[in-house]
């Protein structure tokens, strides 16, 4: 049996649970899919870093987690969720379409990462670099920082 291929089918089994079960557009499922986003480039930053060595089932998982969530995240904001949420610009439900397709480059992105996967400290850390430019992008325009 390829334990390599169980390990990573349990883990999109439980990303793909996490994304449903956290999808009900509150500001702690929001907080949720965003911290899944963040420990993942987290994880990516400290190989890039050499804070851990390069390994290539991490850089897998951590990818696999950004495309997984950052898909699913602007269902999160849907007409009139949570508006009251003090971390989250009125511009997103204005500019909807902007901040869809933010989110789709993210996941875009990582998906292509993913496919050529990085193969050392130094490709992980241009990945990181690629979207940490989405995400700062996406809250730049969209978050509120209190």
């Amino acid at each position: 049996m390829n334990w390599k291929a169980v390990a990573a089918a349990a883990a999109m089994a439980g990303i793909a649970f996490g994304s449903v079960t956290a999808a009900d557009g509150t500001h702690d499922s929001r907080i949720a899919l965003m911290k899944k986003i963040g420990g993942s480039a987290g994880a990516m930053a400290a190989i890039a870093k050499g804070e851990k060595p390069y390994d290539a089932e991490t850089v897998k998982s951590a990818l696999t987690t950004i495309a997984a969530t950052a898909k699913v995240f602007p269902d999160q904001f849907k007409p009139g969720s949570d508006r009251n949420d003090p971390e989250v610009s009125p511009k997103v439900w204005e500019n909807m379409d902007d901040f869809k397709a933010r989110a789709a480059k993210l996941s875009t992105d990582a998906e292509t990462a993913l496919a050529q996967l990085p193969s050392d400290a130094a490709a992980v850390g241009a990945t990181v670099n690629t979207l940490g430019a989405n995400c700062g992008g996406c809250h730049k325009a969209y978050r509120i920082k209190e």
